[in-house]
């Protein structure tokens, strides 16, 4: 299999000591699937006869995560695999966990998985694919198949809807007609499943390859307007044809999406929200179509989206920092150096700076700011950015100022310059600083 040695090495030693306890055991879903495409697989689950008992009797370590359903976790050098017992399942009352499950053969327990392609397994003694449910086939077709009645596997667990846009999109595969049906007319249940796992998946599809057709499918099949309706109102919402001779904003997101190669979840999440802040600020001023403002409308809603979903605070932070300052890059031109460093040494920067690569390349095509940060980039290379600031808030009221929203831009003003190298030591900064307040903070 197409993993690492170390870990490949391990997998099969947890199924060879389940084979000596007399124990079927194969490896089983996405790593097969993976195995049979040539991809990298960053996991291998091991399904069995074993029950979870006497998993737990045979593997020193474990970790009981799912033991109600059958799945155990097995610890060995550090790494852990996932051990499920061969089950079938009935009763999904919360459209995600069973109420019943029975342990069986493997024949049942492919029956009960999502998509055939997930639903094969591999017998690593024999180096065998063991396939009940025509997953070989579909692989080679490229084609995203529910397992027997879409509707029924839908209904026991609706993350599933999302998991066949993923698939489908990071795969390159299509949609089977009566699957697509199918998660087409389900799509308003996916509120059942809890917002954590929705935005797993939704993280999933927009970082991996193809995150643009991820996109479409999304809206396609009326999942956007569940789980993201601020990117529908996006469709239709007309933009001035000499900046944006592509289209509207949806159609300008989209292309966006299509340009992002493995990227972090704020760059993904930055080009998705960038512009949603533009249909509640669309005017037409003397003509022209305006948005004024929509970066810091962008932010406050992003922010919005990211908490319904339950994203962290930090990630909240990193999205809706290149959300509010997306704009700033058309003036970066005009900046002084010391404000230019200043943003440049920003945690989200390199995020920005590609978000405004790929605005620019699905809109008017200038790179011309682009291509002038890369060259600062290069000539501050040498430089330290991020020196310490020779004076603080404290130095400023010893000089007469007095706490306030003033000191807060003084001190910016003052790091600045400092950057610009305008001071050659504290003294001069003082002086600078005593002069300052005296001109421009006291009346």
């Amino acid at each position: 299999m197409n993993l690492s040695a170390g870990k490949a090495k391990i997998a099969f030693q947890i199924a060879k000591t389940l084979k000596d306890h007399g124990c079927t055991a194969y490896f089983a879903g996405g790593c097969v699937r993976d195995h049979l495409m040539a991809l990298e697989s960053y996991d291998i689950d091991i399904a069995t006869t074993a029950t979870p008992d006497q998993v737990e009797k045979i593997f020193p370590r474990t970790i009981p995560v799912g033991k109600q359903f059958g799945v155990v976790l097995v610890v060995e050098e550090d790494l852990t695999f996932e051990v499920a017992t061969f089950r079938s399942e009935g009763g999904y009352v919360d459209g995600r966990h069973p109420t019943q499950v029975e342990f069986t053969v493997p024949e049942e327990d492919a029956k009960r998985r999502d998509f055939t392609v997930n639903g094969l397994f591999y017998d690593p003694f024999k180096e065998q694919v063991i396939d009940f449910v025509g997953g070989e086939a579909d692989i080679k077709g490229k084609l995203i198949r529910a397992i027997g009645n879409p509707e029924d596997r839908f209904d026991e667990d609706k993350l599933r809807l999302l998991r066949a846009v993923r698939f489908a999109s990071t795969l390159g595969f299509k949609i089977d007609p009566d699957t697509w049906k199918a998660v087409c007319q389900k799509s308003n249940l996916i509120h059942q499943v809890s917002p954590e796992r929705i935005r797993d998946e939704l993280i999933k599809i927009f970082t991996r390859k193809d995150s643009g057709r991820g996109f479409l499918l999304l809206s396609e099949s009326g999942l956007m307007k569940e789980v993201l309706p601020e990117i529908e109102t996006m469709k239709g919402v007309q933009q001035q044809p000499d900046y944006h001779p592509e289209g509207d904003v949806f159609v300008h997101t989209h292309l966006l999406m299509e340009k992002l190669e493995k990227p972090s979840t704020a760059l993904a999440l930055g080009a998705l929200f960038h512009d949603v802040g533009k249909p509640g600020t669309f005017e037409v001023r003397n003509g022209k179509i305006t948005f004024y403002q929509h970066e810091h409308l962008g932010a406050e809603i992003t922010q919005t989206i990211m908490k319904r979903l339950r994203f962290s605070n930090d990630e909240i932070r990193d999205v809706t920092e290149c959300v509010k300052n997306h704009m700033k890059f058309a003036d970066v031109q005009k900046m002084r150096s010391g404000k230019l460093k200043r943003f440049i040494v920003r945690n989200t920067f390199t995020d920005e700076m590609e978000l405004h690569r790929i605005d620019c390349a699905s809109s008017h095509g200038m790179l011309d700011n682009y291509h002038f940060l890369e060259s600062k980039l290069k000539e501050f290379e040498k430089e330290e950015l991020q020196p310490k600031p020779l004076l603080n808030g404290h130095d400023l009221m010893a000089l007469g100022m007095k706490p306030s929203p003033s000191m807060k831009e003084a001190l910016e003003e003052l790091y600045e310059l400092q950057l610009e190298g305008r001071f050659p030591g504290r003294e001069e900064a003082l002086e600078y600083a005593r002069q300052m307040i005296r001109d421009k903070y006291q009346a």
